[in-house]
């Protein structure tokens, strides 16, 4: 029976407005792609993020280029070759490790390689907002173990929303996640918030392509790369600006090559962080494989809609537990 390539977009209405240094948004729009043979379907899901000229009709242009090669049985290395990494490989990529799965009658986690997949500590994002705003936010969210907490507002109040969500928490590991938002001016003081705060990490600063400057101030707080990391052949030129590595699937363009990212950044001596876009449980289950190990993990996505897919990832106090084959794997 010949291979059957179809592509949906999914709206998901999120329980509160997200806001970022870049924007903010009431819905995760995903993509997801379904492959189906010999009477099992996979499914691949992504999240197109216009900071990389994705949108949802580029994305699915893209899958839909690939469709006669994959209906003709192109593999997960073939569509290294011929997709570009990005959301549309993600979903696809993802869409035939689940389908390989299910003809083989094996996990996912077994065929990688990686072995049975346990329950995992993720952080629960602080959307950004004004400082007395994220404190009341996060006292909601006081039992929490790890907050990532959105900074990089541009309006000089970052110290205060970092010592107020810290007040809120004072016992929670916290992520300072900028968004590319601080400033070569203002980065070495909002540093020593972040060092007097006690947070466990700083994530993306400086614009990506302006980041050079880590290289030449003092780490107080270990620093993390998520938009001027996407794929393997980016690591060499981050080694003496950062201390870690914020992987993501719709950055790698999907598992496989996350597997091999992975790899070599722990090699090169990066800590490894795994997060997420703002989608659901089928987005998150595949980064569960890479998570496994991982210094940092980010997959709450789904806490932050209002409601998620069936047969959704179980979420309980700060602790996710590994997908159910019915979702993904």
């Amino acid at each position: 029976m010949p291979r059957r390539v179809s592509v949906t977009v999914e709206g998901f209405e999120l329980a509160q407005v997200f806001t970022i240094a870049r924007g903010s948004k009431r819905e995760a729009v995903v993509v997801v792609a379904e492959i189906s043979e010999a009477g099992r379907s996979g499914r691949g899901e992504c999240v197109p993020y216009a900071r990389y000229d994705e949108s949802v009709e580029s994305v699915r242009a893209q899958i839909e280029a690939a469709r006669e090669a994959v209906e003709a049985g192109a593999s997960r290395e073939d569509i290294q070759r011929f997709m570009p990494a990005g959301a549309a490989r993600n979903a696809v990529d993802c869409a035939l490790w689940d389908l390989e799965a299910k003809l083989a009658g094996r996990a996912v986690a077994g065929l990688a390689g990686i072995g049975d997949l346990q329950a995992l500590e993720t952080a629960y994002t602080i959307s950004l907002a004004a400082p007395d705003e994220m404190a009341v936010a996060t006292l909601a969210v006081a039992d929490r173990t790890l907050l990532k907490v959105k900074v990089g507002g541009g309006d000089g109040r970052d110290a205060e929303r970092i010592r107020a969500v810290r007040a809120a928490s004072p016992v929670a590991r916290l992520i300072l996640d900028a968004n590319e938002g601080w400033t070569p001016g203002d980065i070495r003081a909002n540093m020593l918030v972040a060092a007097e705060v006690r947070a466990a990490l700083v994530e993306q600063p400086l614009p990506a392509g302006a980041d050079a400057v880590l290289a030449g101030i003092p780490h107080p707080v270990p620093i993390c790369a998520d938009e001027s990391l996407h794929q393997t052949s980016d690591l060499a030129a981050l080694a003496d600006r950062y201390d870690c590595v914020n992987v993501k699937l719709d950055k790698t363009g999907g598992l496989t090559e996350a597997l091999v990212l992975v790899r070599e950044a722990r090699q090169l001596g990066f800590g490894v962080m795994v997060g997420c876009m703002v989608s659901s449980s089928l987005a998150m289950a595949p980064a569960m494989l890479i998570a496994q190990g991982a210094d940092f993990v980010d997959l709450d996505g789904p806490l932050l809609m209002k409601r998620d897919r069936p047969d959704g990832l179980i979420y309980a106090g700060s602790t996710v537990s590994p997908p159910s084959s019915a979702l993904w794997g």
